[in-house]
């Protein structure tokens, strides 16, 4: 089995594309920069394998943060990596995992690509001597630990052990709803600091090949090497990004409103935007709950979660952060299908209610493909 270790100079790429990828969420990627320097600094290596090279007896599982955008930007980085350095909630929710299945982690794979849960599970696998999966659940970044794609090819969520920043631990062993053990992290993390870390989808090697999105993490670093360069060369970055990304534009446009608030670990936000250049003229809305959920344009659907509309910022490149936005800032939205295996994992009636509508409060939104929704 052949694996990569991450070098300095992919840092910076990683980081760009994770951002694009993150869909307006999945963390700061200022802190997943600051942890993965972190870890390199230590001597810690970060080590990625293709997850069609795992053993099909493999044990792995899956993890990150649990808490609120607004929560995270509150906090200091500096402080909490020196925190960690004593007491990772993370390795200790796998080392709770490991406890009650009596045997021992092989591979991490990440949740979500985003700019810090993707950095901080390389970190956790690094500080434990693992190696993390080229891979994720869904090829973006969602709001609730059901929205994968393991749930939707039978992979169970639970056991899932949860540990907050107060140093409460529990384990969620079974649930009856696709729902209920992301509910129970909520309400756990906003009584215990505000953030905490998961540990969850136990699974097999053979399992993970069948459930886990492939090589999102090498996407993610292709994506941010092609905006660079082209940051570089005077090329337009957010095409760069959509080449790569095999993605199509969707609005370019200048928020004009916005209204958002923090509501129980997340931060949706409804946004309006002004069209400009070519989509002069033309109105734009979308749904964030943490993450882009739903985008209409001139009051047409034009995308549903989990399909991806990218927020990017239309000089650089750079993928926008939800907290970020505000009145006033331009966006160049581009839009591309989510990964095959993840919207055949859809047709399981459990992944349906764990990615429907009525999660951001649409109820009456159903998933219909992207390139369907915008077919000329």
């Amino acid at each position: 089995m052949s694996t990569y270790i991450l070098q300095k100079e992919d840092v910076a790429p990683l980081l760009e594309g994770l951002a694009v990828l993150g869909t307006g969420g999945g963390g700061s990627p200022s802190w997943g920069k600051a942890i993965l320097e972190k870890e390199m600094a230590a001597g810690r290596e970060i080590k990625i394998v293709d997850p069609a090279d795992l053993p099909d007896d493999a044990l792995i599982v899956c993890g990150g943060m649990m808490g609120s955008v607004k929560t995270l930007e509150e906090m200091s980085i500096d402080g909490l990596l020196e925190k960690w350095e004593n007491r990772f909630e993370l390795m200790e929710a796998c080392r709770v995992m490991e406890s009650f299945l009596g045997k021992k982690i092989d591979f991490l794979i990440p949740f979500e690509v985003g700019g810090l849960n993707t950095p901080i599970i390389m970190a956790a696998a690094a500080r434990l001597g693992l190696v993390t999966v080229d891979g994720d659940a869904l090829g973006r970044s969602a709001p609730e630990t059901q929205m994968t794609s393991f749930l939707g090819h039978g992979v169970s969520l639970t056991p899932m052990p949860l540990v907050d920043a107060t140093g409460n631990a529990i384990v969620v062993v079974e649930q009856c709803s696709s729902v209920f053990a992301d509910q129970i992290g909520r309400w756990m993390i906003t009584r215990g600091g505000g953030m905490g870390a998961n540990n969850h989808y136990p699974m097999s090697g053979a399992e993970l090949k069948k459930a886990a999105v492939p090589n999102s993490v090498s996407l993610a670093l292709a994506t941010g090497q092609g905006i660079l360069k082209a940051r570089e060369s005077g090329a337009c970055p957010v095409s760069a990004a959509a080449a790569v990304l095999k993605a199509f534009p969707l609005f370019a446009g200048t928020v004009s409103s916005l209204e958002g608030e923090d509501v129980g670990g997340f931060y949706i936000t409804n946004v309006t935007l002004a069209g400009e250049a070519e989509d002069a003229g033309r109105e734009a809305k979308m749904v964030i709950k943490n993450e882009t959920m739903a985008l209409w344009i001139d009051g047409a659907v034009k995308a549903v979660f989990p399909d991806l509309v990218c927020m990017l910022d239309p000089e650089s490149g750079e993928g926008i952060m939800s907290v970020d936005l505000a009145k006033g800032k331009r966006l160049t939205l581009i839009g591309m299908p989510c990964h095959p295996i993840l919207r055949k994992g859809l047709q399981n009636p459990a992944a349906a209610e764990a990615f429907g509508g009525a999660r951001y409060g649409h109820p009456e939104l159903q998933y219909i493909p992207i390139e369907v929704l915008n077919a000329r």
